[in-house]
C-alpha cells in the first residue's frame, strides 16, 4: 500500500498551523493600523465671543511686552505717552493745564501733586523720570533757560571767558583732569562756542561740582554768532549736525513734518519718539520756526 502524500506528522501540523496564525495577525495589524490613522478628528470651532476674548489677550500681551521706558521728563508727556504709561485722560488734563499755565513740576512729589496720580503708579515710573539741571530752581521756567541776554549783575574782573579757556586752565581747577578738559573743548567746538552758562553741565562726565568749580572762573562773555537752521526745511542730514539732535530724532522731525505740516512751536518736538525733552530748552538756541 503506497503512502499518501499529503499526510503530515503532528510536529509538521503544528508548525503550519502557527504559519497561518502568524499570517492572520500580521493581516489583522494592518488593517487596525489603516483603520485608526484614518480617523478624521473634527476641528475645534470657536464662537465669536470667545475668538474675541482670545484676540484681546494677544493684543494686551503685545502692548506689555512693548512698552519699554527710557528716561524723560514728564513736564512734557503727550497724550500718547501719558496714555502708554497708564495715566488716566483726567491726571493728564490737569498736568497739561498745570502746564499752560507756563509752571513746570521739578520733582516726583510735584507731579504726584499736581497730576493725582496713584503711590503704585508713581512708584513704577517715577525711576525714569529726568529733570534739567536747573530743576531745582522754584522760579526758573523754560523761557529763563532760553534767554541768552547777559546777566545785568557785574562780572568780576577774575572771570574770564568760557569761550576762550584753554586746556591748561581747565586742568588748573580741581576735577579736571586731560580727559575731561579736552572733552570740554570739543563739545564746545562742536557747539560753535558756548551760549549759555548751563551748557557746560551738558558734557558728557562732568559732574555738577566740578561744572560749578569751572563757572567760578570762566562765563560766558561773548556770545558767539549762530545761523539758526529752520526747523521747517532743514534736512536731516542738517538737523543731525546739531550736538542735541541724534539721527533717529532728526528723522522723526522730518517724518512728523512731513505728516503733520509745518512746526508752529518746539513743544509739538515732545511728540516724537525719544526726543530728549530734557533738552528742549537748547533748540530755540539753534533751530528757528520761520518759514
Amino acid at each position: 500500500m503506497k503512502k499518501s502524500h499529503f499526510k503530515f506528522t503532528k510536529q509538521e501540523r503544528s508548525g503550519i498551523f502557527f504559519l497561518l496564525l502568524l499570517i492572520v495577525l500580521v493581516q489583522a495589524s494592518f488593517w487596525l493600523y489603516n483603520h485608526f490613522s484614518n480617523v478624521y478628528f473634527e476641528p475645534i470651532v470657536l464662537d465669536k465671543e470667545m475668538q474675541e476674548k482670545i484676540d484681546n489677550i494677544k493684543e494686551e500681551s503685545k502692548k506689555s511686552d512693548s512698552l519699554k521706558l527710557h528716561p524723560f521728563n514728564p513736564n512734557f508727556i503727550s497724550d500718547f505717552k501719558g496714555y502708554t504709561l497708564g495715566l488716566s485722560v483726567d491726571e493728564i488734563d490737569r498736568l497739561h493745564r498745570f502746564r499752560d499755565r507756563d509752571l513746570y513740576v521739578n520733582s516726583k512729589e510735584e507731579f504726584q501733586e499736581v497730576t493725582g496720580v496713584s503711590d503704585s503708579l508713581l512708584n513704577f515710573i517715577s525711576p525714569f523720570f529726568k529733570f534739567p539741571e536747573w530743576a531745582n530752581s522754584q522760579t526758573r521756567t523754560l523761557k529763563d533757560a532760553t534767554n541768552l541776554e547777559k546777566s545785568t549783575k557785574p562780572i568780576s574782573v577774575r572771570i574770564k571767558d568760557l569761550n576762550g579757556v584753554t586746556l591748561e586752565e581747565l586742568q588748573d581747577i580741581y576735577g579736571v583732569g586731560n580727559v575731561l578738559s579736552e572733552r570740554i573743548l570739543k563739545f564746545r567746538d562742536r557747539l560753535g562756542g558756548f551760549l549759555l552758562d548751563n551748557q557746560l553741565y551738558d558734557v558728557y562726565g562732568l559732574e555738577p561740582a566740578v561744572a560749578e568749580r569751572i563757572l567760578e572762573k570762566y562765563r560766558v562773555l561773548n556770545i558767539p554768532e549762530i545761523q539758526k537752521i529752520d526747523i521747517n526745511t532743514a534736512t536731516v542730514g542738517e538737523l543731525s549736525k546739531i550736538v542735541y539732535i541724534s539721527r533717529s530724532v532728526a528723522e522723526g522731525i522730518v517724518s512728523y513734518r512731513v505728516k503733520n505740516g509745518e512746526i508752529l512751536s518746539f513743544s509739538e518736538l515732545t511728540q516724537i519718539e525719544n526726543f530728549p525733552a530734557d533738552r528742549i530748552d537748547r533748540f530755540p538756541l539753534y533751530l528757528s520756526l520761520k518759514k
